[in-house]
């Protein structure tokens, strides 16, 4: 019975797949022949950028475009949506840190909005993009301030601390101020229930810390703890040094929960509530003396392929009723927003 449903499952995803598929190569040559007229030039800045994929079929269809750089000065809005992590669908860090160092090195520029919405993500990504951040107002003095969309949390909120000033919507969640450094799950008593047997032949008694078939010792314990420890040492040293507290103060308010505007307001993780407007203006009133510059919006989009055509179709199939009984393990492992630990996330929407 198992093997007829999967059998059954994989027809019916080949299906849905060659249909989208078909729709989207449809979509891709029709968008990019109308793209080709002269008058779908948009003032909106835009980068798609690539990711490299085995096959040279996928990567002839890969395109990396940009529109001309805006005439005369110019702020620049970036947006960081989603997951903080390498390559994700919304968020990619080669992307990210290539548009700051752009930036930095144009004289046009004269200084950064980031709009966040973002549970966080990885330690090692979040801590990058905050240090390109820092590293781009060394070199050019120039502002950086943020709004905080629906949630700017944990890594999001880590790289908010990089501006001069922050503004959230009235409805935001912010703060998330704590560190996963791993989850582990341990069944070796189920497994000796059942009469299971795994072993692993390894070297060093820590090798193979966190396997199921193990149970997690007090040295393993403290290892992590310590991993854990000065991630989150860490955060608290960018916060303090962001919002102008004392590591004290960082501490008593660092217990991992999210605020709403009002009490992040109240506890100085931001500045103002406000609209995306209303921080526009701010920086213009606080940073450039009333002078107006025009406000140019970057935000990664996925490049038009064959891949991500694919995968978006199986990810709308897995959401079906039926989709993640059928779909075939291979490509649902594939699907999964894996996030690599130790992180800045906040769990508590997934």
């Amino acid at each position: 019975m198992k093997l007829k449903n999967a059998n059954k499952g994989t027809v019916i995803f080949t299906i849905v797949i060659i249909l989208t598929l078909a729709s989207g190569t449809f979509s891709l040559v029709k968008g990019r022949g109308a793209g080709s007229s002269s008058n779908d030039v948009k003032p909106k800045a835009e980068f798609k950028a690539t990711e490299k994929k085995q096959g040279s079929f996928i990567k002839a269809l890969e395109k990396n475009t940009r529109t001309k750089s805006p005439k005369g000065s110019y702020i620049a809005r970036i947006e960081i949506t989603g997951t903080i992590t390498d390559a994700g669908d919304t968020y990619n860090q080669k992307w990210i840190l290539e548009k700051i160092k752009e930036l930095k090195e144009d004289k046009n520029n004269k200084g950064i909005i980031l709009s966040i919405l973002s549970p966080g993500g990885g330690l090692y990504e979040a801590d990058e993009t905050y240090l390109s951040l820092m590293d781009y107002k060394k070199c050019t003095s120039r502002p950086i301030y943020t709004y905080c969309k629906n949630l700017c949390a944990s890594g999001g909120y880590y790289i908010a601390c990089s501006s001069d000033y922050i503004m959230a919507n009235r409805n935001s969640l912010v703060g998330s101020i704590g560190v996963i450094c791993g989850q582990f799950v341990d069944i070796s008593e189920l497994m000796e229930k059942h009469g299971i047997k795994m072993k692993t032949i390894h070297s060093g008694r820590n090798k193979i810390m966190g396997a199921v078939n193990e149970p997690l010792t007090k040295e393993q314990e403290m290892i992590m703890q310590s991993i854990c420890d000065e991630g989150y040492d860490s955060f608290v040293e960018v916060v303090s040094n962001g919002r102008g507290l004392t590591k004290e103060q960082v501490v008593e308010l660092a217990d991992g929960r999210i605020y709403t505007a009002k009490q992040s307001m109240e506890n100085r993780l931001i500045d103002s509530i406000g609209s995306m407007e209303d921080l526009e203006d701010a920086m213009k009133r606080k940073a450039f003396d009333f002078e107006d510059y025009e406000v140019i919006d970057y935000s990664y989009t996925k490049p038009e392929n064959l891949y991500n055509i694919f995968m978006g179709a199986a990810k709308q199939f897995s959401r079906c009723s039926f989709g993640n009984a059928l779909l075939p393990k291979a490509v649902e492992d594939r699907l999964e927003n894996r996030i690599e630990f130790p992180a800045y996330y906040c769990d508590l929407f997934n």
